[in-house]
C-alpha cells in the first residue's frame, strides 16, 4: 500500500479523527493547530474533547503522529490537509477568517507537487475565489506545481454506525488532475465510496445542501409540532404512522432547538452568498428563524406547565437537563441550551445546569444533585444517562414540571405519577 507524508491542519472535531485515521492506514502523519493547549494536551497523548473512542485510539497510535504550532510542521507534507473552522458571525454572515490564515500559512510552506484539500465546509466560489489566489501568491501555478481539491468532512460526533472510514465522501479539484490526485489519496484512506463531480463550485454546494436539507425539515416538524400543541395532537404518533409509508418520506424530529457546528451554520453560507450573487432565499432564511424561536419556545411551554402546576414563577426552580447539541457527546458547538439558559436568566429564573458530558459547565457533579429542590425540569439533551429520569424517580424528587425538549421520556408514565408533562408537539 502506497503511504503518504500527511499533515492535518486544524485538529478539532474533524481533524483529529482524520490525523488518526491517516496514520493507521500507514501514513507519516502531523498534525498542526495554533493552539498550543491544545497542542500540548496531544504532545500528552490526550484528546482536548470527550470522545471516548477517539482517546483510545490516541493512545494506541500514541508517538506515531508529530503535534506542533510550529507552521514548518507543513514541510515535506505530500499532502496537506485544511481542517478549520468556518462558522458565522454575531450577523449570521461567513466567517473565513481562519481558513484565510492557514491558506496563506500553507501558501508561505507551499512545496511543488503537493496536494491541497479543503475539507472545512465552505460557500460556492471559496476555493477559486479565495482560497487559489492566496496559494498563488508566489509564484505557483495549480494543476502544474501542486494540486488543490475540495473533499468536505461528513464526520457525525457520536455515531457508531457511521464511522469516518465507511462515510461515502464527494470530492472535486480545481482542475481534472487536481480531482484525480485526490482521488488517489482518499480512495487509499476510505472504504468507503468516493464520487467525483466535475466541478469544485458544486462539491463545495453539495455539503451545504445536505444540512440545509436537513434544516429545512427540522424547521417543518418544529412548526408542526407548534401546531399540534394547539390542536392536541402528539407528533411522534403522527411521524410513526407517517414513516410507514415506503416512499417519498423521511422523518425528521422536532426538539427545543438545533445545534452542532452544520445544521444551524450551513444554511447562512448558501442565503449569503446567493444574496451576493442577487437572489433572496426565503425558504431557507424562514427555517432559520422557526428554529431559532425554538428555545424561546421551549421556555414557553415551561411557563405554561409552571402555571398549570400553580407554581408561582418567582418560586420556579428548574433543572435544565444537557449542554451538548446533541445526545453522547460533549460538544457544545451552536447548542441551543445556552439560548434556553438565556430565556431562563432574562426571565430571572432560578436554574441549575447539569450534563453528565460537560461536567467543566455544569453546576452539580451528578444528576441527582441537579435535582435536588426543584420543581421543574427542561430536559434540552437526550442522553442515555437521562433515561435514568423515570417517573418514579421524578415523583420521589417532588418535581411537579417536565419539559421534554427531545420527547425522550415517558409521557404516560409520567402523567400518570401526576406530573404535568409538556414534550415539543406532545
Amino acid at each position: 500500500m502506497m503511504a503518504y507524508k500527511v499533515c492535518v491542519a486544524g485538529l478539532g472535531y474533524v481533524g483529529l479523527p482524520l490525523a488518526v485515521l491517516a496514520v493507521s492506514k500507514g501514513n507519516i502523519v502531523s498534525g498542526f493547530d495554533i493552539d498550543q493547549e491544545k497542542i500540548n494536551k496531544l504532545q500528552r497523548g490526550e484528546c482536548p474533547f470527550t470522545d471516548k473512542d477517539l482517546s483510545s485510539l490516541l493512545k494506541s497510535w500514541s508517538g506515531k503522529i508529530t503535534f506542533s504550532v510550529r507552521d514548518d510542521s507543513l514541510n515535506g507534507a505530500e499532502v496537506i490537509i485544511i481542517c478549520v473552522p468556518t462558522p458565522v458571525d454575531k450577523n449570521n454572515k461567513p466567517d473565513l477568517a481562519a481558513l484565510k490564515a492557514v491558506s496563506a500559512t500553507v501558501a508561505k510552506n507551499l512545496e511543488k507537487g503537493q496536494l491541497i484539500v479543503v475539507e472545512s465546509t465552505i460557500f460556492p466560489g471559496t476555493m477559486e475565489e479565495i482560497v487559489l489566489p492566496i496559494l498563488e501568491e508566489g509564484g505557483f501555478v495549480v494543476g502544474r506545481d501542486f494540486y488543490l481539491a475540495h473533499c468536505p468532512e461528513r464526520i457525525d460526533p457520536g455515531n457508531k454506525t457511521y464511522t469516518l472510514p465507511i462515510i461515502p465522501r464527494i470530492v472535486g479539484g480545481i482542475t481534472e488532475a487536481c480531482t484525480e490526485k485526490a482521488l488517489e489519496f482518499y480512495s487509499l484512506l476510505l472504504t468507503a465510496p468516493i464520487t467525483k463531480l466535475s466541478s469544485i463550485k458544486a462539491v463545495e454546494t453539495t455539503k451545504i445542501v445536505e444540512n440545509t436539507f436537513r434544516d429545512v425539515n427540522i424547521a417543518l416538524v418544529n412548526e408542526l409540532a407548534r401546531s399540534f400543541d394547539v390542536m392536541g395532537i402528539d407528533i411522534t404518533e403522527v411521524l410513526r404512522g407517517a414513516s410507514t409509508k415506503p416512499f417519498a418520506f423521511l422523518p425528521h424530529y422536532p426538539g427545543c432547538g438545533v445545534g452542532g457546528h452544520c445544521i444551524p451554520v450551513d444554511p447562512y453560507y448558501l442565503i449569503e452568498r446567493s444574496r451576493q450573487s442577487g437572489f433572496e432565499h426565503k425558504f431557507l432564511s424562514l427555517a432559520r428563524i422557526i428554529n431559532k424561536e425554538m428555545p424561546h419556545y421551549t421556555v414557553q411551554r415551561a411557563i405554561e406547565g409552571l402555571k398549570t402546576a400553580g407554581v408561582r414563577l418567582k418560586d420556579a426552580k428548574i433543572a435544565v437537563l444537557g449542554l451538548a447539541y446533541k445526545q453522547g457527546v460533549s460538544d457544545t458547538r451552536e447548542s441551543p441550551v445556552f439560548d434556553i439558559i438565556k430565556e431562563l436568566e432574562k426571565l430571572e429564573l432560578a436554574f441549575t445546569v447539569y450534563d453528565p458530558y460537560v461536567l467543566e459547565k455544569s453546576d452539580a457533579a451528578q444528576l441527582p444533585g441537579a435535582l435536588v429542590g426543584k420543581n421543574c425540569i427542561i430536559l434540552a439533551t437526550a442522553h442515555p444517562e437521562f433515561k435514568e429520569l423515570t417517573p418514579e424517580l421524578l415523583k420521589k424528587q417532588q418535581i411537579k414540571v417536565v419539559i421534554d425538549g427531545r420527547n425522550f421520556l415517558d409521557k404516560a408514565g409520567i402523567e400518570k405519577e401526576g406530573i404535568i408533562y409538556r414534550g415539543i408537539g406532545r
